[in-house]
Formats: structure tokens, sequence, C-alpha cells
């Protein structure tokens, strides 16, 4: 009886293992995004009440030199129950990963992120919301000079810039999808769009950076001058102490035993 209890006992430990070491790969492969995450502290007030007519309002941050950036995201939703969140590579659709989720109700009811549906699988992160009319925040990875994010929802846009970063000059900056708006706010770009239906795609840089490469530029132009300069007078050294020398200076006779027959003759 005692034997059979032991084997009972072992055969339940190792099944509750299988679980776990199931449900650890199973995270593994399919990702997920824990409660904690879900449930980081983040302030949206300034975007929620922004001066804009955007329903979408995202704001880029710069990041440093040793971390990305970020991105804060507050959508104000009409008739849309469930956002689909993913970001495009060359090969596939990759979940966005997403933390500090807040939702609001029409009344102003705030819910956190593990409140929420979210389900997050391998292409994409499902976030269901109690009323489709209520106002979703998220904040996300961004690169430190460039922003990508499909338009999940057709609507009005608003994407704020970091502070003293610029997309107006083409060698450095681009904007994408055309047809919008761009104003600039305490140092800050604004860029709008009143209808947007594609993915944004926004290369911007700072503005201190301009000058910066402009005297790198000047700098290598005016030590390339003079190189070429110095090696042009140096052969024109050259050849004014050849043309010095003169056709007189210049051997040209010939051994008389030359003009003999060769040798053996």
């Amino acid at each position: 009886m005692e034997l059979t209890v032991n084997r009972r006992l072992v055969l339940a430990t190792a099944a509750v293992a299988v679980l776990l070491i199931t449900a650890g790969c199973m995270s593994m492969i399919f990702g997920g995004i824990s409660d904690e995450t879900l449930d980081e502290e983040q302030d949206y007030d300034d975007l929620r009440h922004a001066d804009n007519d955007a329903n979408v309002t995202i704001e880029v941050g710069s990041g440093s030199l040793i971390s990305s950036g970020e991105f804060r995201a507050v959508y104000n939703l009409s008739d849309t129950e469930e956002l689909s969140l993913y970001r495009s590579t060359f090969y596939r659709e990759n979940a966005l990963d997403i933390r500090a989720v807040r939702y609001w109700y029409p009344n102003g009811t705030e819910l956190t992120g593990s409140e929420l549906d979210i389900d997050q699988g391998r292409s994409s992160t499902e976030v269901r919301v109690p009323d489709g009319n209520g106002t979703l925040a998220f904040t996300g990875d961004a690169s430190q000079r460039t922003f990508y994010l499909p338009a999940y929802v057709s609507d009005s846009y608003e994407v704020i810039l970091p502070e003293g970063y610029r997309t107006t000059n083409y060698l450095f900056g681009a904007v994408s999808p055309s047809g919008y708006d761009r104003t600039t706010v305490d140092d800050r770009e604004h860029l709008h769009w009143d209808d947007l239906d594609s993915s944004l795609s926004i290369r911007f840089y700072n503005s201190r950076d301009v000058p910066i490469f402009a005297g790198i530029v000047l700098l290598v132009v005016t030590v390339g001058g003079a190189g070429v300069a110095y090696y042009y007078r140096q052969v024109k050294s050259l050849e004014e102490k050849r043309q010095s020398m003169g056709p007189d200076d210049v051997d040209t006779d010939i051994d008389d035993d030359s003009k003999g027959p060769p040798p053996g003759m």
C-alpha cells in the first residue's frame, strides 16, 4: 500500500513538473506580458488633454547614447473594441511589446492593463477593451532616430517628436506618408494627419547635429584641398628643376667603341 502511494506521489510530481516546463516553453515561444509590466506607472494626462484635434496622439522620446527611446500613445477609440498591435519586419510581423497600459471609460473610470483582456502571441498583441468608445493608452520602445508604427485604427493622428529634433532637412529627415501638417511648439515638432490609414515612418535628427556635420565636412574638404595643393606644388617644383637642367646637361655622348662590330666579329 505504501509503495502504491509513493508511486502515485512520484507520478503527480512528475506531471506537475511537465506542466511547469511546458508552460515555460510556451511562454518562451509565444511571449507574454506580465501583470507587473502592464501596470507600470506612466503619466498620460498631457496627451489625453493635448490641444489638438487628433484622436490618436503619439509622443516619441529621444533615448540616450546607451539606451533606446520610448513612445507613449493615446487612442480615443470610436466603435473599436479590439486592437491588434504588431510591427512588420522584412520577413514577418512581430507582436508589439507594450507596458504601462491604461484604459478610461467614456465617463472617466480608469482600468489598468492587468484588468483588460490582453493576449500576446508571436505575431501580434491583442487588446480588447470593454467599451469601444473609451480611451486606450500604452507605452512601447522606439529607436533613437527613427520611428515606425502601423496605423492600428484609421483616424486622425498627431506625432510629437523629441525636443530639439526635426525632420525638415531632406538629408537627415523623412516623413511618410505625405499629406501632413508640420508645426513647432516649444521646440518640439508636431506632425498632423487628418486621416491616416497606413504605417507611420519617420526619420528625425537633432538640429544641433547639423552644424557639427557641416563643420566636419568643411574640415575634410579643407584638409583634402590642402593635400591636393601640396601635391600640385611638389609636381610643379620637379618640373621646374627638370627644365632648369636644360638639354645640354643630359649626357647623350656615345662611346666610340660602341660603333664597332659586335663582340666576336
